[in-house]
């Protein structure tokens, strides 16, 4: 598809924003309006239809598909999207370590640990830790408090989860990166830290790199998303 807008503006809506295309407002993908809650939003969005050439790339709008899968799909199924993401506390990746006397299991212990028991003080909950990788459920209390917490966010930054879980495979490391401050690169690198050992140990490729660093961009990218969501 061809370019067919010469101006990108963002305007103000009853305290909400939208971006317009010579004065017309955009609709989402759903066909809803596309209104979102804060300006920094509303100008990341903008850049990416300023960003585009002559010839329109829908890879492009990064933004703009988590904005309309927050109105689209988020909203209208809050809870099914909740289930979805405790899904991933059951299996958090941080809880299931190496055995004890494995080098890796030091490096797990070394990356996980804080940020288990950073959860764990925050919202007064327990994690199971498991060796090997037989499934063991976490305690009813911390589910339902994980689920506590995700009911209290906003559409947009639960969009910004579902990005960034399963990238991550883990609530806790994702929860932490909607944190002010959060350092999205370590975040990631301890979600990856397994696949970094064994190329660590074994050398990486060229595939598996270009690999590691699409996740680790759309990672981020979700991070900021939400973030901005909130300025």
């Amino acid at each position: 598809m061809k370019r067919f807008w010469k101006e990108v503006a963002v305007e103000e809506l009853d305290g909400t924003f939208r971006v317009t295309l010579d004065g017309r407002a955009i609709r989402t993908q759903g066909g809803g309006a596309q209104v979102v809650p804060t300006r920094p939003l509303a100008e990341a969005l903008a850049e990416e239809w300023r960003g585009q050439g002559e010839d329109i790339d829908p890879v492009r709008f990064v933004m703009r598909d988590m904005a309309d899968f927050a109105i689209d799909q988020v909203r209208p199924e809050r809870a099914a999207t909740i289930a979805e993401l405790l899904r991933y506390a059951e299996t958090d990746t941080l809880c299931y370590r190496a055995d004890p006397e494995e080098h890796l299991y030091r490096r797990q212990l070394e990356m996980w640990e804080p940020l288990l028991g950073a959860a764990e003080a925050r919202w007064d909950i327990h994690f199971t830790r498991v060796s090997g990788i037989v499934h063991r459920p976490q305690p009813e209390a911390t589910v339902a408090r994980l689920r506590s917490v995700l009911e209290g966010l906003d559409d947009f930054a639960l969009a910004a989860l579902r990005t960034m879980t399963p990238i991550a495979a883990s609530l806790t490391v994702t929860l932490a990166a909607l944190e002010d401050g959060a350092d999205t690169q370590a975040l990631f690198a301890a979600a990856n830290c397994e696949q970094d050992w064994q190329a660590e140990l074994w050398g990486w490729d060229l595939e598996a790199e270009n690999a590691r660093a699409r996740r680790l961009s759309a990672f981020e990218t979700a991070a900021t998303f939400a973030r901005l969501a909130k300025a």
